[in-house]
């Protein structure tokens, strides 16, 4: 979903990163303000006043939207929901979860908080604008109007119950609650969600053929992403609920595959990731004791010239919870711990011992099998 990623700051405990396509919602949403709407409201100020203007709306909608997802993550983390931190990127803001909410209740309010703090923000802006119109300067009250106005569009858009929107997700709750199965209502939310994306693909189709080209563009992409997110937020629930409740013991290979410390990383690329096609080899010494893993990551790390004088004791990673799992971890777990941490292999490990391997393909093929031989197990609300 996302591009490159910046850590801005730190948050009440959450991470707040910036997707490298804010800035384009950012000079987007600059430009609309300083060219259109503060003009077409505020006439008669100078050109430079609108653009700082415009920018001025821009850096406090981005707090807001902050404000907005902030409030969603408290709410899951007093649910104890994993949560990864906020991320803005060009269609708003989203906070990352680790994995689905435990309960339609939890999942309700977690929701509902952001739209609700958005009107709360949009009220807070009205009071102050009514209570400074007249004594402070009108390019200060210009500023703190777009921002009552738009919080309430956010709350208001927000609200669309199309999945994964906030609206979405609160219909999923109360369709949970009332099927008390997770995947149905995630799948039901999905398709209400691809209705609304069609209809505003269909919009920016019609908004296309009146002219207003911009216009068709944002709605014909806004409909495209929630086509899409709805699509894989659904795979997503049904992956883990094929994968929910099996150990990894299961299916993981027994096969082992393991380098020493001292060969040279030339010997590790040629006659190991080569010849085996893996990415990641665990690193034993003595043949017994488990020193980490070696990564085709790591491999870079190191120019290609001095492959030969280099061996992998010197780039290997140490064993953490990270690359290192037991053979009751359950797989959906195991899912989740590769896409966090960006890798497609654990090492199984037990008192100290290492004793198999688990493969995102290990686990593709686990779940295709389930999947083909009966339908996942549907996931009961609390």
């Amino acid at each position: 979903m996302f591009g490159r990623r910046f850590t801005l700051f730190k948050l009440l405990g959450f991470e707040v990163r910036l997707d490298a396509s804010w800035l384009i919602l950012a000079v987007l949403i600059t430009w609309t303000l300083a060219v259109g709407v503060f003009p077409f409201y505020y006439p008669g100020l100078a050109r430079g006043t609108y653009w700082w203007m415009g920018a001025a709306g821009s850096l406090l909608l981005f707090g807001s939207i902050v404000a907005h997802e902030l409030c969603h993550s408290v709410v899951a983390k007093r649910y104890g929901i994993p949560m990864r931190g906020i991320t803005l990127f060009v269609f708003g803001g989203v906070a990352e979860m680790d994995e689905e909410p435990p309960t339609a209740k939890s999942e309700f309010l977690m929701a509902i908080a952001g739209p609700i703090a958005s009107v709360i923000l949009g009220f807070l802006f009205y009071a102050i604008v009514h209570s400074i119109r007249g004594r402070a300067p009108v390019e200060l009250v210009g500023v703190l109007a777009y921002l009552a106005r738009i919080n309430w569009i956010l709350a208001a858009f927000n609200m669309i119950p199309a999945f994964p929107l906030d609206g979405g997700r609160v219909l999923r709750s109360i369709l949970w609650n009332y099927t008390g199965d997770l995947r149905r209502a995630t799948q039901t939310a999905a398709k209400i969600s691809n209705g609304f994306a069609i209809a505003l693909i269909v919009y920016a189709a019609l908004q296309l053929l009146f002219g207003a080209v911009a216009s068709a563009i944002w709605w014909f992409l806004i409909g495209m992403f929630l086509r899409s997110v709805a699509k894989a937020s659904y795979e997503q629930v049904l992956v883990n609920s094929a994968l929910h409740g099996e150990p990894v013991s299961r299916f993981m290979n027994t096969d082992l595959r393991t380098v020493p410390p001292g060969i040279s990383i030339e010997e590790l690329v040629k006659g190991h990731m080569y010849r085996y096609h893996h990415r990641m080899f665990p690193v034993l010494e003595d043949s017994e004791r488990l020193k980490g893993c070696v990564s085709a990551e790591q491999v870079k790390t190191v120019p290609r010239e001095q492959w030969q004088t280099h061996t992998v004791a010197e780039i290997v990673k140490p064993c953490t919870p990270e690359n290192t799992i037991t053979p009751e971890t359950d797989s959906a777990d195991a899912l989740r711990l590769m896409q966090r941490s960006h890798t497609n292999r654990l090492m199984v490990v037990e008192d100290g011992r290492l004793v198999a391997i688990v493969s995102l393909k290990d686990l593709m093929d686990f779940l295709a099998m389930k999947l083909d031989l009966h339908e996942p197990p549907a996931l009961r609300a609390a």
